[in-house]
């Protein structure tokens, strides 16, 4: 693109697949705001969502047609930085609010939102291993473990369940920064997750 001619910054917002960016940014944003409210299910319930529209962002810029490189590669930077919120900040809080803000989160809560800072910045280096394989687990597939660790919140004691979302949320931070080959899951894939964001939405649904 001509420096003397660069595009509105508004006008990548037009663009169908940023769109569906930002919604899901605001999901993340109503995960944020139930966290703080300690709606825990409701919040799980909201990043969920985001995770669908995270997906689905990607499915609809792959199959437009016409986008010039300028568009391709803002949205590429789009995703990467909603994606630190989603998955490195909204996570951390929801450790520090869990655990009632105590001290002894806080070194988790950083390391969560470090990882996902790493990875991300990593993967916008280096891409994927090849089409169908990232390097280390990828920041979305945290939120969809952390809701199915959620289904067992209401069986488990509050002290207990945080400090064993505390020990799955570490785990996952270094799967995240690991070297093991995870699969990109695409295709036929996404009809798996909204069943799956379906079904844990009515039942989390239910405990609100």
């Amino acid at each position: 693109m001509n420096k003397n001619k660069q595009a509105d910054m508004l006008s990548f917002a037009k663009d169908l697949p940023n769109i569906c960016s930002l919604v899901g940014l605001f999901c993340t944003v109503l995960a944020i705001y139930f966290v703080i409210e300690e709606q825990f299910l409701a919040s799980i319930i909201a990043i969920l969502w985001s995770v669908l529209f995270d997906w689905y962002d990607g499915i609809i810029a792959r199959k437009m047609k016409g986008r010039t490189k300028e568009q391709s590669v803002f949205g590429m930077q789009f995703d990467s930085i909603i994606d630190i919120v989603s998955f490195g900040v909204y996570p951390a809080i929801l450790l520090l609010s869990y655990g009632n803000y105590e001290i002894w989160f806080i070194p988790g809560a950083f390391v969560i939102i470090a990882a996902c800072a790493i990875r991300l910045s990593y993967f916008n280096i280096y891409g994927l291993i090849d089409s169908k394989t990232y390097k280390g687990l990828s920041v979305d597939n945290n939120a969809l473990i952390l809701a199915f660790i959620f289904l067992f919140e209401g069986f488990i004691e509050h002290t207990i369940f945080s400090i064993l979302m505390y020990a799955v949320l570490m785990i996952l931070a270094a799967l995240n920064l690991s070297s093991i080959p995870t699969p990109k899951f695409t295709g036929k894939w996404v009809y798996a997750l909204i069943i799956y964001v379906l079904v844990l939405t009515l039942v989390f649904g239910r405990g609100i």
